[in-house]
């Protein structure tokens, strides 16, 4: 829906809303005319239901309108006697045309000085609720929203557990395009896996002035282009979401409009000059570890070290102790003596496991292991004595990776070995030919909704022929720190401007084992309450919010009771 058409339905609502109250106006002394006036009609509406005039502003705040539209329409039949649990009921679940039945069959009387107050507890109750979930929703759609980083794409920049507050206001938040969706829950419903919204109406897409701009090495949240999943961890066809209903993905911004960048040994480099990360980026590269007399499971974990394999040693198994190991084991392979090797994720088997099924299991470790590695942990493994060599592992230029931006035969690139490549900026003009049409297809035809077409050895933009496109919006490249294990731009491209959403500000939780399940999560007490950006290491301020939180249940404590000794 663009703007005529956005404008169009908004005076048939209008128009209706007129048609269903004009009557009821006049019985409350107003002017038949003043139901007719868009804005005006509202703030008069507002008057005649002894409501305060900001409520106008909620209902023209997508999402929140739809919250309190139900609630204007019961407060207009209550205005007019209407009280009745019923009458509630069918004014709500008839979308509010109950009104024209008030309006024109039946005879009632304006009651200018009603009560405001819920006759009921329950009503007081469902009251409360409903204005929590206005204030809420407002709040996490227009300022802060929390967010979980579920995958290992940031670390350890970001860990796996982290618990954030994302900023909307920062660069703007962006306001709602899908009009009909449930508050504060995303593309489905929590529990039942049922699509959370209508994709019609929308609106057009538009931004409310922020006070920065996204940064080069800006850590960001952002709708995922590329999404067509209905549901994660599920094989499902694939469908076509709006842009704000898309999955979050965050990921470091390390390309802005108008930069041109090459991914040269797994290093990023904007107009040739290698790109410094700020201090507390901590960026992983995978390596090969060699250890002559084999590379320890538990020197890795010493150091840090996430996400990679073990292997174990065991005789035959019975079924007793398969169901009991099934959990840990992620492979396993029968060996020509009988023995198999079992395969688990690096926090291998619990020892209290192995006693329990009396099982004679041996870790082997080999001689060469591959790891995801920081520059810290590097270091630490090259002062060990029992490790021979730490070696980078880097895919070498010319061989081809796969699913790979922009998916063409003619990029022979992986991801260490990438580029050069133009990021889009509002208002450049760049030359097409079928060489570079790969770069910005998708650009032009699904971001920026062209009609794009090739015809022998031409180009044709909406049925023009077109040696160069000038672009609409303003493009990003988002890489995650986690350089080898990181689905980002380099697979599927550019993060167009309408898709980001905000900037992680504050990390107010953080665990271990997060993806284990809640009872193994085990807090990491050192990233509690600490900011994401900002020069320095982070610095968590839980014990600082401890001790005002004491402090003020102390000082409520004291001065309730002097409050009392002095009656």
């Amino acid at each position: 829906m663009d703007g005529t058409q956005w404008i169009l339905f908004m005076l048939i609502v209008q128009l209706v809303h007129f048609l269903g109250t004009w009557k009821l106006y006049v019985k409350a002394g107003r002017k038949s005319w003043e139901a007719a006036i868009p804005i005006y009609n509202a703030i008069v509406l507002m008057k005649i239901i002894n409501r305060p005039k900001w409520w106008v502003f909620l209902l023209f705040i997508p999402i929140i309108n739809l919250l309190m539209f139900p609630v204007v329409w019961v407060e207009t039949i209550r205005s007019f006697g209407r009280n009745s649990l019923l009458e509630s009921w069918l004014a709500v679940l008839t979308l509010g045309f109950y009104i024209y039945y008030i309006n024109y069959a039946q005879e009632v009387t304006y009651i200018e000085n009603r009560s405001l107050h819920p006759k009921t507890a329950l009503g007081e109750w469902v009251s409360s609720i409903v204005f929590a979930i206005v204030a809420a929703t407002l709040v996490h759609t227009y300022f802060i929203q929390p967010y979980v980083i579920p995958t290992g794409s940031l670390e350890r920049t970001l860990r796996i557990g982290d618990l954030l507050f994302v900023s909307k206001f920062h660069y703007g938040a962006r306001t709602p395009m899908t009009t009909i969706a449930a508050p504060m829950v995303h593309d489905t419903l929590p529990g039942i896996g049922v699509k959370s919204y209508l994709n019609k109406p929308q609106l057009p897409y538009f931004r409310l002035p922020g006070f920065t701009k996204v940064k080069r090495n800006d850590i960001v949240v952002f709708s995922w282009p590329a999404d067509t999943v209905y549901q994660f961890f599920r094989k499902d066809k694939g469908v076509k979401k709006p842009i704000d209903k898309k999955s979050n993905y965050v990921k470091r911004c390390v390309g802005v409009p108008g930069d041109s960048l090459e991914v040269i040994d797994g290093y990023v480099y904007i107009d040739g000059k290698k790109l410094e990360l700020p201090e507390r980026a901590k960026p992983q590269y995978d390596y090969t570890v060699y250890g002559n007399n084999g590379v320890s499971s538990k020197l890795l974990q010493e150091i840090g070290v996430i996400d990679f394999q073990r292997k174990f040693i065991s005789p035959p198994l019975n079924q007793t102790q398969v169901d009991a190991l099934g959990k840990y084991i992620i492979g396993f392979n029968r060996r020509g003596d009988g023995q198999l090797e079992l395969y688990t994720k690096e926090t291998g088997i619990p020892v209290d496991l192995i006693r329990k099924l009396n099982l004679p299991l041996k870790e082997e470790t080999a001689r060469a292991r591959e790891a995801a590695l920081t520059d810290e942990m590097v270091a630490e493994l090259k002062k060990n004595p029992s490790i021979d060599s730490v070696e980078r592992v880097i895919a070498p230029k010319g061989k081809r990776g796969i699913n790979l931006f922009p998916q063409s035969p003619d990029y022979d690139w992986n991801y260490d070995q990438l580029g050069p490549i133009y990021i889009p900026e509002k208002g450049k003009t760049v030359a097409l030919n079928l060489k570079v049409l790969p770069l910005y297809k998708k650009i032009i035809r699904e971001y920026e909704g062209n009609k794009l077409a090739v015809s022998g050895n031409q180009i044709l933009i909406n049925d023009q022929v077109a040696d160069s496109y000038t672009f609409k919006q303003d493009y990003y490249w988002m890489m995650g720190d986690n350089r080898d294990h990181s689905e980002d731009s380099r697979a599927w491209g550019y993060v167009p401007e309408n898709h980001i959403v905000g900037t992680p500000i504050f990390i107010w939780l953080s665990f271990d084992n997060f993806n284990d399940g809640i009872t193994h999560w085990k807090p990491r007490w050192d990233r509690i309450f600490t900011t994401v950006h900002g020069d320095g290491q982070p610095r968590s301020y839980f014990r600082y919010f401890l001790i005002a939180l004491a402090a003020y249940f102390i000082g409520s404590y004291f001065w309730g009771k002097r409050k009392k000794n002095k009656k």
